[in-house]
């Protein structure tokens, strides 16, 4: 009976999670009803089990209270800090609510060994093992826009960037690629990763490392008159956004099957 709860609340996470990613890649927007359905059943799933096999060690509720409300404030700091959008915020925490802890009546990890951030905030585990998936994009990103540089002769920043600092530059290069503006009115999921301003009659040119939804037609304007007017190339720095939502649920797979990497790296490195 343990291990048919601990598959439901596994299978329930897939369920809901893999709907989340794909309406996060198609429309970059995931419904409220997601979580609305998700964390009610969740919850009811995880405190049915520790209610009937743990009952009555007083500490396992307040583990699954712990790890619910960390991992609510790690995600809520997150999203306000502009690291998270609101339904990665919200799938972190429906995690949190389904599997606070490693689901070791089901699972044994690849790695043979759960860490003890797995054990007691496997939600953590998940976010880490996610950042660094999406993390491999940088390296994408970065090789992408040098053989674009081998390829095309053209230089990655015009003269417009001269003041922009190397670590705005780099953290562009890592995050975005070169698009024609056309291209970047057309594609909505496309954000843009530079802005001009008028700056006493002088059109200016600056980076974007952090792109928000607010403003983004606007800044997309403005490049496009600039581009119209010969004042810029029209070849502009964007970001296609990633799709969190698709990173975290390779995260819990990876820590399902294989465990918490960084633990396991550290572990390694340690002997």
């Amino acid at each position: 009976m343990n291990s048919i709860l601990d598959g439901a609340r596994v299978s329930l996470c897939f369920v809901f999670l893999l709907y989340a990613s794909w309406s996060d890649y198609k429309t970059r927007e995931v419904s409220n009803t997601v979580w609305i359905l998700f964390a009610p059943l969740a919850f009811a799933l995880t405190f049915l089990e520790i209610s009937i096999y743990e009952f009555p060690q007083l500490a396992f509720y307040q583990m699954y209270a712990m790890c619910f409300g960390l991992t609510a404030a790690f995600a809520i700091i997150l999203f306000y800090s502009g690291g998270f959008g609101g339904a990665d915020a919200k799938a972190l925490m429906c995690l949190a609510l389904a599997l606070p802890f490693y689901p070791e009546n089901l699972f044994i990890p690849l790695s043979r060994e759960i860490s003890p951030i797995s054990q007691t905030f496997f939600p953590i585990t998940v976010f880490s093992n996610s950042v660094l998936l999406a993390a491999v994009t940088a390296v994408y990103m970065f090789l992408r826009n040098l053989f674009w540089h081998k390829r095309t002769g053209r230089k990655l920043f015009g003269e417009g960037h001269g003041d922009e600092s190397f670590g705005r530059k780099f953290l562009v290069l890592i995050t975005g690629y070169k698009v024609h503006i056309n291209k970047l009115k057309e594609k909505w999921h496309l954000y843009p990763l530079e802005d001009v301003e008028d700056v006493e009659g002088e059109l200016k040119r600056k980076l974007v490392v952090l792109p928000k939804d607010e403003g983004r037609n606007a800044i997309v304007e403005r490049l496009a008159k600039a581009a119209e007017a010969g004042k810029i190339q029209d070849l502009v720095w964007a970001t296609p956004g990633l799709p969190m939502l698709i990173f975290i649920t390779a995260g819990l797979i990876l820590a399902l099957f294989f465990g918490d990497i960084i633990w396991i790296c550290i572990s390694f490195l340690l002997g």
